[in-house]
């Protein structure tokens, strides 16, 4: 009888239970800066835009380019796109998406005020905006341009109506987030969540949630332990001292792809001195070593990237000496990962005339990247056993990029995500000469410049064929890295974990969508 009330209990309560919970609760490691989607050219605020809002140009998981808001785009001569745009798509307040939103959207993005990394690299090869009717647009550039579509996919685009006038707090506040994407914008509690509603007059899939909640938990453990709990019913960035245990645990599931973030060291290579390098009693240097190309070659021969990524990282990583990984545009067979050579790294120090070494600091953040407080710290062990002793200091990434943005420093761990999905995107903000005006090097802290590298990234977008462009994006990256103009490390894997009846497929951009998961 016992038995038997037990099972009717069990079954009674399976009855009752819902085929799936109404809303879903996502636990993300880093914070947005701003609900703007013109702010601020970061990932987490990219990830939390496109739920919210949508581009001309969408991409799948493996980055290939799919129709957005825009069905279809071609080349009506060399120096004009005209991109035919969706009818019949409304923004969450009732309003016809249509060209003229397009156009105010791309006018608006070097208007933002104190922006610290704006989209205007995506956005400055357009000379002209033509609106030739409601649904078609017409971009015209000074010289031919083959990564339009890929550009476009990074642009969102905002309701002129409501983004009229609109600054930056207006769309924190959510009074001008208004967007055409699967999620409506409820609320953002800077530090805790971003809440959002299922836009119910959405043109595409509807999302399988009527609500997400976006938990900010930057912790690690804290956020392993809130799946477990079951508090969130899926985290990103599983921290890689708990993978192993988390790919065991029955009631979940764990998903995995190479990412296209390339973790590197931007180093100073230009100014006379700098900063935080000293000679190893704290004096400052009346030259800076790291403009030496010797200096930077024995840097990045002091590192064990193998270690990095077997004990730091614990195998969810992959060792590299290029911008790409393996299978993405511009990956170039050839550029291995500089092997660990601490002996010809002193010979290379001695030969720059530090025989001694010297002294120097190195800084990063350490809530923004996976494992980015301990990575750099490692780093700063291996730079200290060739004779170059090295400080560490971290802090967390608002004040580090607003700092590294001032070019406050000598040597930073950095991460970048290539948003077009090929090499052009690093070249372009992280090695090109800087310049405001042309959308280029806009992320170059360290300011290197390589008269024969811009030459090659030039002629690469200016270059339709496809296998022509590929080949100059190699040859413009190798340049780059014979000069170390960045200092590569390890290209990230993506690893996310959800609760059981929950599944996800894993994106190399590092995007989590809470539309994208689904009811098994």
């Amino acid at each position: 009888m016992l038995r038997f009330s037990a099972t009717l209990v069990v079954l009674f309560a399976c009855a009752t239970l819902p085929v799936r919970a109404a809303d879903i609760s996502i636990a993300l490691s880093a914070d947005v800066t701003s609900i703007d989607p013109h702010f601020h050219n970061l990932t987490p605020n990219n990830n939390v835009s496109n739920h919210i809002f949508e581009a001309l140009v969408a991409k799948d998981a493996r980055g290939q380019l799919r129709p957005g808001l825009a069905e279809s785009w071609r080349t009506i001569d060399d120096l004009t796109w005209e991109f035919r745009l969706r009818k019949g798509v409304k923004f969450h307040d009732g309003s016809d998406f249509t060209a003229a939103d397009v156009a105010f959207s791309l006018d608006r993005v070097p208007t933002v005020p104190n922006s610290p990394s704006p989209f205007t690299t995506y956005s400055k090869q357009i000379v002209e905006k033509i609106v030739v009717d409601p649904y078609t647009i017409r971009f015209k550039t000074a010289a031919p341009y083959p990564l339009m579509a890929n550009d476009m996919s990074t642009i969102m685009i905002v309701s002129s109506r409501a983004a009229k006038g609109a600054g930056t707090e207006d769309f924190n506040s959510g009074k001008a987030a208004i967007g055409t994407g699967p999620f409506k914008f409820v609320r953002w509690q800077k530090g805790d969540r971003i809440e959002l509603a299922r836009y119910e007059g959405y043109w595409g899939a509807k999302s399988p949630w009527d609500k997400a909640v976006l938990r900010i938990i930057a912790s690690d453990p804290t956020r392993v332990a809130s799946l477990l709990a079951g508090e969130v019913r899926a985290i990103e960035n599983v921290p890689t001292a708990d993978l192993s245990r988390v790919t065991k645990q029955a009631d979940l599931s764990v998903y995995r792809i190479v990412s296209h973030r390339i973790m590197y060291l931007h180093v100073d290579s230009n100014r006379e001195t700098t900063p935080f390098v000293t000679d190893k009693a704290g004096r400052p240097l009346n030259r800076n070593p790291l403009k030496d190309v010797r200096v930077r070659h024995a840097l990045s021969k002091a590192i064990n990237r193998q270690a990095l990524v077997d004990r730091v990282m614990e195998g969810a990583a992959r060792a590299t000496g290029q911008l790409m990984p393996e299978g993405m545009f511009g990956y170039t067979p050839t550029l291995k990962a500089e092997p660990y050579d601490p002996d010809g790294a002193r010979k290379l120090l001695a030969e720059a005339g530090y025989p001694d070494g010297f002294a120097m600091t190195i800084h990063g953040p350490n809530d923004r990247y996976v494992n980015d407080d301990q990575v750099t710290q490692t780093l700063a062990q291996m730079f200290s056993r060739i004779g170059v002793p090295t400080k560490v200091e971290t802090m967390p990434s608002a004040v580090y990029f607003t700092r590294a943005n001032k070019l406050e420093f000598s040597v930073m761990l950095v991460g970048w995500g290539s948003d077009t999905s090929e090499a052009s995107s690093p070249l372009k903000a992280l090695l090109a000469t800087y310049n405001n005006d042309k959308g280029m090097g806009q992320a170059n802290r360290g300011r290197y410049s390589s008269a024969k590298m811009d030459g090659l990234l030039q002629q690469a977008l200016a270059t339709v064929d496809d296998a022509r462009r590929e080949q100059l994006l190699q040859q413009a990256t190798a340049v780059a890295m014979s000069d170390l103009g960045i200092i590569p490390l390890y290209h990230q894997e993506n690893v996310w974990a959800t609760r059981k009846g929950i599944v996800y497929t894993p994106r190399a951009d590092e995007r989590t969508f809470a539309h994208e998961f689904r009811p098994q």
